[in-house]
């Protein structure tokens, strides 16, 4: 059961918190006739991301057999028949379509159209677009985008083109960050972790990071001190928790410059005893800001 467990990848599903996004961002997050709709979405964009982790682990399970981190997988190591893979993909791709059932309004086939993209585009990149550079990373924040969106539409909370690209930046940099690391791993041991890693080499990656970074924290900056944020959010204090965007930025990029551990950005996030202030700060400040 651990092994099924961990083939599902019930840490990845923080990923799926950014939902709730347009309800925190939009003064509603105590709204409780927003949170369970938003919650519904959040659990079928928990099983249909888990779908996908299963199609990949069987579509990668050679090339994962080969990776020092990756060959521990369960179905990589053999501990999941890859059969019992595909009936769990089938059934956490069939699941989100049952419970989105339970949520009422008019939007509901944009809810299914969009869980569907989101497979379709995913398992698109799994087969194939995954194996190449920049397309790659810039699938993962588009799909970062699209919970965004998900969670707008199922509470008819409008979602800003601020929130829209300040999530496709952060993911982006997010992803690229990993890159950093999956170069590493073919520089020591000559497996590439992703087929897609031949079209990036140090330079470019820390770069591109870095860029990214600068126009993430440009963004934001301009998205706290915009007449429409401040009169949305009804205080013209937003611009201080750009400070802890800053910081944040900073030690990622100290996490995979100087110490070269830009793995996970969900262990990051879990464990990183720097990084962990600086967002519990940015939410309670941003908290504060809004609701009090």
């Amino acid at each position: 059961m651990g092994q099924i467990i961990q083939l599902l990848r019930p840490l990845q599903w923080l990923k799926n918190l950014f939902v709730f996004a347009p309800m925190f961002f939009s003064n509603n997050l105590l709204n409780l006739d927003y949170l369970r709709p938003t919650t519904i979405v959040f659990l079928a964009f928990c099983f249909i991301s888990s779908s996908i982790y299963c199609i990949n682990d069987i579509h990668d399970v050679e090339a994962d057999r080969m990776h020092p981190q990756k060959c521990k997988r369960p179905i990589a190591s053999g501990k999941v028949p890859i059969r019992v893979g595909y009936l769990l993909a089938i059934f956490c791709l069939l699941f989100p379509f049952g419970i989105l059932f339970f949520v009422n309004g008019s939007n509901l086939p944009y809810l299914y159209l969009i869980i569907a993209c989101y497979w379709m585009m995913n398992v698109a990149y799994c087969m194939k677009l995954k194996r190449y550079a920049i397309i790659d990373v810039s699938i993962i924040a588009i799909g970062f985008v699209m919970r965004v969106l998900i969670g707008g539409l199922v509470t008819n909370i409008w979602v800003s083109h601020w929130l829209v690209l300040m999530t496709f930046l952060i993911t982006l940099f997010l992803a690229l960050a990993k890159r950093s690391d999956d170069f590493g791993i073919y520089e020591k041991t000559g497996i590439k972790p992703r087929v897609s890693i031949t079209g990036y080499n140090k330079p470019f990656i820390n770069e591109a990071t870095a860029i990214v970074a600068s126009v993430t924290m440009v963004s934001y900056i301009m998205y706290s001190m915009s007449d429409e944020v401040i009169r949305r959010m009804g205080s013209p204090y937003v611009y201080l928790t750009s400070g802890w965007v800053l910081l944040g930025l900073l030690r990622y990029l100290q996490n995979m410059i100087v110490f070269g551990r830009s793995g996970s950005p969900t262990n990051a996030l879990l464990k990183d005893k720097f990084l962990i202030p600086c967002i519990i700060g940015w939410l309670l400040t941003f908290f504060i800001i809004i609701y009090l």
